[in-house]
């Protein structure tokens, strides 16, 4: 498994990382970890979660993906970079969630209980909070990395012209600065291509960008026919209706079945096809894979181990969905 280095810092991350919102609805405690121990077995040290994970879930089982991942840990801790995020409701109290200092510092301290461990590699803001100042959350991120309770921090699900706000007022305060973004990034979904990916580049902020598979729709495994199968994100609780709306229209089935076409040509998976094309894209430090089934990782490895697509290749799949990111900009 290749290494990547991680933005600007001197941490180097596995090329993938095991995301675990699957853990504690859709997965048990033993098959969550029999995904962990796959993802380990292949090269995989970089693991994420979040403290509202699981998800599909609600307040009721916020906090059981981390103790899933916490349990698995014990022992071997120092084996990886462990990342997490807060910001989404936990609890039933208003200031169960955003990015007041209240919440932030008290939301860390959770996650760290139910992750059994004193400190987590990477802590990010899972969304942005407009209530909120972002000098009063880049404070707060500031205190949890003095404080020993978090290495760096970074954000997921804001958009380009805040973190240029954020990295400009830690620049003035001298605090410490937003070093990674997790944004939504997949054949289907390319609209930061336009301003986050560049702002990435230029500023050397990690780029570690979840729903690859879109959902598993890019597996190519859905019937278009059908209703969304039971046990998949497009059937999943408070998920469910997220995931449709995203990727389950009739525009979206036609661009798998031209991208079906290139993969079976080129004699590779859609799976794997689809990973390999968000690992050519030169801001990716590394996209967030995860599974229901430990089984379901393979051509997400097989990605990594592959390397970057042919230019050709890679040009052919740009095509089919250029359309579909012009779409998702005017969005």
């Amino acid at each position: 498994m290749q290494h990547m280095k991680f933005g600007r810092t001197g941490l180097r991350v596995s090329r993938l990382c095991l995301g675990t919102m699957t853990f504690g609805l859709q997965c048990d405690e033993a098959r969550s970890h029999a995904i962990l121990d796959t993802a380990a077995n292949g090269g995989i040290d970089f693991i994420d979660t979040a403290d509202v994970y699981p998800l599909g879930g609600g307040r009721q089982t916020a906090g059981r993906t981390e103790e899933i991942v916490g349990t698995w840990l014990k022992g071997k801790r120092t084996q990886f970079i462990l990342a997490s995020k807060c910001a989404g409701q936990t609890g039933p109290q208003s200031w169960d969630q955003g990015m007041s200092r209240k919440h932030i510092l008290d939301a860390i301290d959770a996650s760290l209980r139910r992750l059994g461990t004193d400190y987590i590699d990477l802590y990010q803001l899972h969304a942005y909070d407009p209530l909120t100042p972002i000098d009063e959350a880049l404070d707060a991120l500031d205190t949890v990395v003095r404080s020993g309770k978090a290495r760096y921090v970074g954000v997921s699900n804001w958009p380009a012209h805040k973190i240029a706000r954020a990295l400009g007022r830690s620049e003035v305060k001298n605090i410490t600065r937003i070093e990674s973004v997790q944004p939504r990034y997949n054949l289907l979904f390319r609209s930061f291509e336009r301003d986050l990916l560049p702002m990435c580049e230029e500023e050397s902020i990690a780029v570690i960008p979840y729903n690859p598979l879109a959902g598993g729709l890019l597996t190519g495994k859905h019937d278009r026919t059908a209703p969304p199968p039971e046990g998949t994100r497009f059937a999943l609780g408070t998920a469910a209706a997220r995931y449709q709306e995203r990727y389950w229209n009739e525009n979206q089935f036609q661009t798998i079945e031209d991208l079906r076409a290139v993969g079976n040509e080129a004699g590779m998976s859609m799976a794997t096809m689809a990973v390999a094309w968000v690992l050519s894209n030169p801001a990716i430090t590394a996209p967030i894979i995860g599974a229901s089934r430990p089984e379901q990782l393979a051509d997400s490895l097989a990605a990594a181990e592959k390397g970057p697509l042919p230019d050709d290749l890679k040009t052919r799949l740009d095509e089919i969905t250029h359309g579909w990111r012009a779409v998702d900009a005017m969005r």
